[in-house]
């Protein structure tokens, strides 16, 4: 199977606070937990709002767990403010890698299989639940300031799985 090695990477929006604040889309639904209710009374509110802008600032200790333990930042601090306006409360980092490959010229693919490993050489863990019919896959398990290393092989009707493709290099930013 050939590989053309591309990798996209896509990871959340940053907002800038200079002008005002954007909204960011909202992709999660807050749990019974609220990540963005940072002073735990039951409501995301206006004293949420400024406690975040308080941590980005370094005018209070980071406690946000927002986009990950430690982080207080803008990012942060838009979350809180969307949480307050629309009620729901995006968590993670929202980070992934979107990979593209060339399809195999072999006969009977049945589909591919994606492999991610912390080295170049190995050793690769199959990161797919069931076979992919395209030639795209998502990993939506990255973790920020790690480095990737991506390999796909074809899977015939029979079963049979080709050797890994050359591997192709994620490097995931932080936060």
């Amino acid at each position: 199977m050939a590989n053309n090695g591309s990798c996209r990477m896509r990871h959340g929006s940053v907002a800038a606070v200079a002008a005002g604040l954007f909204l960011l889309p909202v992709s999660s639904w807050a749990q019974a937990v609220n990540a963005c209710d940072l002073d735990q009374n039951g409501a995301v509110n206006v004293a949420d709002v400024q406690s975040a802008v308080n941590m980005a600032l370094g005018l209070a200790p980071c406690t946000s767990t927002v986009a990950g333990a430690g982080v207080c930042n803008v990012v942060v601090v838009q979350r809180v403010t969307n949480a307050f306006l629309t009620g729901s409360c995006l968590t993670g980092n929202g980070h992934s890698v979107t990979l593209n490959w060339t399809a195999s010229a072999s006969a009977n693919v049945a589909g591919y299989n994606v492999y991610r490993g912390l080295s170049s050489t190995g050793p690769f863990t199959k990161v797919n639940t069931s076979l992919i019919v395209g030639t795209t896959y998502t990993d939506n398990s990255v973790q920020a300031g790690q480095s990737y290393f991506y390999a796909s092989t074809a899977v015939d009707t029979s079963g049979i799985e080709s050797v890994f493709s050359t591997p192709a290099t994620a490097v995931i930013p932080t936060p």
